[in-house]
């Protein structure tokens, strides 16, 4: 196929771009930069220069597609503080791809999240049969499925709190390791008994590729490695790696030592894959996220983020 995806550059597009290349697709890559532009050329892709708001070109690149992976989201404005803004324009753009596919049968897999659910109230593993009627960017799952009704093959990927691997240089674990190294610990909630589910980046960039090719209509699915980490044994992990003190704070410490992850850090989030690995036979193989902490590759330089 001839895919367009947007996110290209970005962390888990980084590693979704080869994996389309290697499988043998054709990638073109939305791109805003000359730094994201010259990446995805070095990776082999095309290029397609634009943003979320030029809706125009969006739809230009995904009505001569034959297939859409949607995965850029404006974090750069949720993390300044306009979330409102940020899920405002994956909506639009999310309805603009929609209006380039309608009646083609063609694939669009976009993203969502698990933690959405964490925050819902959801007290059971969250499987891929549970939906949300209404909220920030579950808006734009359910608009997803909904696309299946303009003859468009949709799918939305829900990933974990934290997609981890060597590629992962500004998402919640490197955040974490530099409030860790900031504080002089490595800290948990209380008892520490709250879980992330995590998934390895390049399992998550497979199950991008299987979407694309053969999940039904109307799906969502769970990049889902495991179904739940503690957040004490992530800490753990991270103390050892940082050589600092383990520690419990209470909770009315937490917004002063996480920031703004203080609800993340908070967050019990056990989520289940097994319908995803039945319906695609996708089958995780790279490590899980207390033995890719391990291997000290997030300890080997200071960590930075972008927020």
């Amino acid at each position: 196929m001839r895919v367009f995806v947007t996110g290209a550059s970005g962390h888990v597009g980084s590693a979704v771009v080869p994996e389309l290349l290697e499988a043998g697709h054709q990638v073109v890559g939305l791109a805003r930069s000359d730094k994201s532009a010259a990446a995805l050329t070095a990776a082999g892709a095309q290029v397609q220069r634009g943003d979320l708001d030029n809706l125009d070109g969006i739809t230009a690149a995904a009505a001569a597609a034959d297939g859409v992976i949607h995965l850029a989201f404006k974090h750069d404005a949720m993390f300044a503080g306009d979330f409102e803004g940020a899920v405002t324009a994956d909506l639009r753009a999310i309805e603009a791809l929609g209006d380039a596919l309608a009646g083609t049968g063609k694939p669009l897999v976009a993203t969502s999240g698990t933690a959405l659910f964490a925050f819902a109230g959801l007290e059971d593993t969250l499987t891929e049969a549970d939906a949300l009627d209404a909220g920030p960017r579950i808006d734009a799952e359910n608009a997803v499925a909904a696309l299946t009704e303009r003859d468009i093959r949709s799918s939305v990927v829900r990933l974990t709190p934290t997609v981890h691997s060597t590629l992962d240089h500004n998402g919640f674990i490197p955040t974490l390791i530099s409030i860790a190294r900031s504080k002089g610990v490595s800290a948990y909630v209380g008892d520490g008994a709250n879980r992330w589910p995590a998934v390895h980046t390049l399992d998550a960039a497979h199950l991008y590729r299987l979407a694309l090719e053969s999940a039904p209509a109307g799906s969502r699915l769970h990049a889902v490695d495991d179904e739940g980490v503690t957040f004490r044994q992530i800490a753990e992990a991270i103390g050892r790696g940082l050589d600092l003190p383990l520690v419990s704070i209470p909770p009315t410490q937490a917004d002063d030592h996480f920031g703004f992850l203080s609800a993340h850090a908070q967050a019990d989030n056990p989520s289940s894959s097994a319908l995803t690995r039945d319906l695609l036979g996708w089958k995780p193989l790279h490590p899980g996220l207390v033995d890719d902490l391990a291997q000290g590759h997030y300890f080997d330089v200071p960590a930075t983020t972008t927020h």
